[in-house]
């Protein structure tokens, strides 16, 4: 098991972006905080550090948490690849889909029990006997009951949903349902992922956020964009003498090193593309090839120089996440058999995870460079990666699905696909979107306002703290 280091970030920050109001009840929230949490401290435990937006808004909120003056800590719990290939068949159920179509019986529940002990054993001497531990997704369940038995207060907090009772989710939840039943409270991102059930009274929703401080949300100027990304291999663009720094976690600053390997066996998207991005993970359920497919089938409706670039992690580089090796085989099998016109503006990018802090700043880089931003998910939770391209006022084409609609509203600040199999409507959604410069402007605008509004930590920072209010005895 793996303890992150996290360094404390002032609230006072994230305060210059919000009216008075706002900013008063997160100073009044800070105070009761360290009043309420004095003496214990607060964990939580995940499957990974790095890869996903789970990791990302741990990273965030924690250091917010420190900055506030409540001691907030993380660890990642290890496990085996057949204990992730369990809990990823899990994940996709979850989500309504069969995933891989692995089996999940008594020899699957030993496996993973077997690994929850593990863990366990070395998690509980760690948390003392009055602290508040934040249990994140399938991976994490098998240590509800033995934090519980040694007087920690416990929350379990799912990422993930379909808003859909099928035979899929039935039986994932029949799976988890006595591993999360002794939890104190059950956080998660919409009201329509919460199992029937469970007890109204112990059920907290409260939607992911973005911080807008961070490396992959700080504003970059265009010479900063053109220097990073000339400098990974991505684009073919003049550095024009852009600052190659970023900013790392701990205060300290990075440089952007120099890639030649990030595109696939390929050179560097042309200087004049106009981009086209989908970024996720190499996730069967964000549907990479579908987009690919959508795009490739129907070049002739977008102009010439716009091109299509998929982007994910180094599938070597994200632990808990077995299908991504294949999905990106997927995406490289079809690309090769297009036609060479086809093929030069389709591009596969993985990103490197040796350095998650200059993997954020390539990210934000190609969000703020790319002209439209894709998100076809056939099921998502709630879609960080839509809110990072809103917030950097994208215009974003994503379907409607999971928390996506929660986020974008139709035709005002982005479009949703409503059929997200329908892969002529997301090429009419990007044909509409080139073909009126101004409207997808006012889209990308509204967009950015949408997520200051609704969006950002310090809503997440109270809602938070109003769950520890909730979870511990009076004293």
């Amino acid at each position: 098991m793996q303890e992150v280091r996290i360094h404390a970030a002032p609230l006072e920050r994230l305060e210059l972006l919000l009216p008075p109001a706002r900013v008063e009840l997160l100073e009044k929230t800070a105070v009761h905080a360290r009043a309420m949490l004095d003496g214990r401290a607060i964990w939580n435990l995940n499957s990974t550090a790095q890869g996903g937006g789970v990791a990302e808004m741990l990273t965030v909120l924690l250091a917010y948490g420190r900055g506030a003056g409540v001691d907030t800590r993380w660890l990642v719990l290890d496990g085996d690849p057949e204990f992730f290939a369990i809990t990823k068949r899990l994940h996709n159920m979850l989500h309504g889909s069969s995933g891989d179509g692995g089996p999940l019986g008594p020899d699957q529940l030993a496996h993973y029990l077997q690994v929850s002990r593990a863990n366990a054993a070395e998690a509980v001497p760690m948390v003392r006997s009055r602290d508040v531990v934040l249990l994140h997704d399938p991976q994490t369940a098998g240590l509800v009951a033995p934090l519980r038995e040694a007087g920690a207060h416990v929350a379990w907090r799912c990422h993930i949903g379909s808003g859909m009772v099928t035979e899929e989710t039935e039986a994932a939840w029949a799976y988890l349902r006595p591993l999360i039943e002794p939890a104190d409270a059950f956080i998660f991102s919409r009201p329509s992922y919460v199992p029937a059930w469970l007890p109204p009274a112990r059920v907290r929703i409260i939607a992911p956020s973005i911080d807008p401080f961070s490396t992959k949300n700080v504003h970059l100027e265009p010479f900063e964009v053109a220097a990073a990304l000339q400098q990974a291999g991505l684009v073919d663009l003049p550095a024009d003498g852009g600052s190659l720094a970023f900013g790392r976690r701990g205060g300290s600053t990075g440089t952007v090193r120099p890639h030649r390997d990030l595109l696939l066996g390929e050179a560097p998207l042309p200087a004049g593309a106009r981009v086209v991005m989908q970024l996720s993970r190499w996730d069967r359920l964000k549907d990479m090839t579908g987009v690919l497919t959508g795009v490739a089938d129907h070049l002739d409706r977008l102009p010439d120089d716009v091109h299509l670039l998929l982007a994910g992690p180094d599938v070597l580089g994200v632990a808990d996440d077995p299908e991504g090796a294949a999905i990106l085989q997927a995406c490289r099998t079809l690309r090769e058999a297009l036609p060479e016109a086809s093929r030069q503006r389709i591009h596969l990018c993985c990103l490197p995870m040796d350095d998650v802090d200059e993997n954020a700043h390539l990210v934000n880089a190609l969000q703020h460079h790319a002209e439209i931003v894709v998100q076809k998910s056939l099921a998502e939770g709630f879609g960080l990666t839509v809110t990072e391209p809103m917030w950097k006022g994208r215009p974003v084409v994503a379907s409607a699905v999971g928390g996506i609609p929660d986020q974008i509203e139709d035709g005002v600040s982005g479009i949703l696909l409503h059929d997200p199999a329908d892969l002529g409507a997301l090429s009419e959604a990007l044909a509409k979107l080139f073909a009126d410069p101004e409207q997808a402007a006012t889209i990308g605008a509204a967009a950015h306002e949408r997520v200051r509004d609704y969006f950002l930590g310090d809503r997440h920072l109270v809602q938070w703290v109003q769950l520890f209010d909730g979870v511990l005895e009076p004293g």
